[in-house]
């Protein structure tokens, strides 16, 4: 049932032109050069060390590994983070 009403919502989103990252919930990743991640729809922090960051997300995680990596601004959905990023990667 729950695939049905993803679907259903997919759908609805394109017929009326609205984002589907709004409609559902999903990650927006926004990367500049290798200094700044800017996620939009997280659901918090798993883990957070100088060298790897875990974001949970609505399904699954995101892990982001590199350097002196800081969370320079944190809200309800968004977060900002800086520091030399090596690698982004998405878990299901």
């Amino acid at each position: 049932m729950d695939k049905r009403k993803e679907a259903l919502t997919k759908v609805m989103a394109e017929f009326l032109e609205i984002p589907k990252d709004l409609i559902l919930d999903l990650p927006k990743i926004t990367i500049i050069g290798r200094n700044e991640v800017y996620l939009e729809n997280h659901r918090g922090i798993i883990e957070y060390l100088p060298n790897r960051l875990r974001i949970n997300l609505t399904r699954g995680f995101l892990e982001i590994e590199g350097r002196d990596l800081e969370i320079k601004a944190l809200m309800a959905d968004e977060i900002s983070i800086y520091g030399q990023v090596n690698s982004v990667r998405y878990h299901d």
